[in-house]
């Protein structure tokens, strides 16, 4: 390949001393099995040179520098409008003299992709089937990294929902719990309560018993008391009122 396309650009270098100039073959004709990317001459070239494969992986949300990278520095900023970038280009093919006459219009909202307007690059040419391929493949991946994400967030939205109703039943058994230690605790304080009136009330019965029973034994010993005087008063008295004829 590389000496067949050798040979087809030295023709004209090789007739240039002959009064003869040979007709060139078509290179389609010569590789009929490879594709040969199309020549165009830029009348108008400014910023970035577009392609349609590249324009439809532009994706809303994207940064300023995310879309930069992908399909390079915009024509046109206007100073006093920087939210909106304009891709204008105006070029001819060498072969065919067709025309790529596009305007691609961005438009940003805090520095993120919010409007893509495509209607003016109807001039570019169409994806190639490779292109369309990849495309396609690009479509699809993008396609199941959504689903998998929604499934994701169905999954963690289900995950959230169990620990929620987890973490629900958890506090309601610790409630219910907790109630039941403070029935506990009140019961055992109110029996304890109740034993401590019955020792308190035994202990004071035990104290009026004794109480009583010391008063008993002072009264008794008082009445004791009183006897023991009234009898020695009484035999003093059976002494002292003796006759006065009698001396014994």
């Amino acid at each position: 390949m590389n000496k067949l396309t050798l040979i087809v650009f030295s023709l004209p270098f090789l007739s240039a001393c002959s009064d003869y100039m040979p007709k060139l073959p078509d290179m389609s004709e010569l590789t009929p099995n490879l594709s040969l990317p199309t020549f165009y001459k830029a009348d108008v070239y400014q910023g970035s040179v577009l392609e349609r494969f590249t324009i439809n992986q532009l994706k809303l949300g994207m940064s300023q520098a995310q879309v930069q990278d992908l399909i390079g520095s915009p024509s046109v900023i206007d100073p006093f409008h920087n939210n909106q970038w304009d891709y204008i280009n105006h070029s001819t093919s060498f072969e065919e003299d067709t025309v790529i006459r596009y305007r691609l219009i961005l438009t940003f909202k805090n520095n993120l992709l919010s409007n893509i307007d495509t209607t003016g690059i109807t001039s570019l040419p169409e994806l190639t089937d490779k292109e369309k391929k990849l495309e396609d493949q690009r479509i699809a991946e993008e396609i199941a990294a959504a689903e998998a994400a929604v499934k994701a967030k169905i999954e963690a939205v289900k995950i959230a929902k169990e620990r929620a109703e987890a973490a629900a039943e958890a506090k309601v058994k610790r409630i219910a719990e907790e109630k039941e230690a403070a029935k506990a605790k009140a019961l055992e304080q109110k029996r304890l309560a109740k034993e401590k009136y019955q020792v308190e009330a035994k202990a004071n019965k035990e104290a009026e018993i004794k109480k009583s029973i010391k008063k008993k034994e002072q009264v008794e010993a008082l009445d004791k008391k009183h006897l023991i005087e009234e009898k020695e008063e009484s035999e003093t008295k059976k002494k002292t009122d003796k006759p006065w004829y009698q001396f014994w």
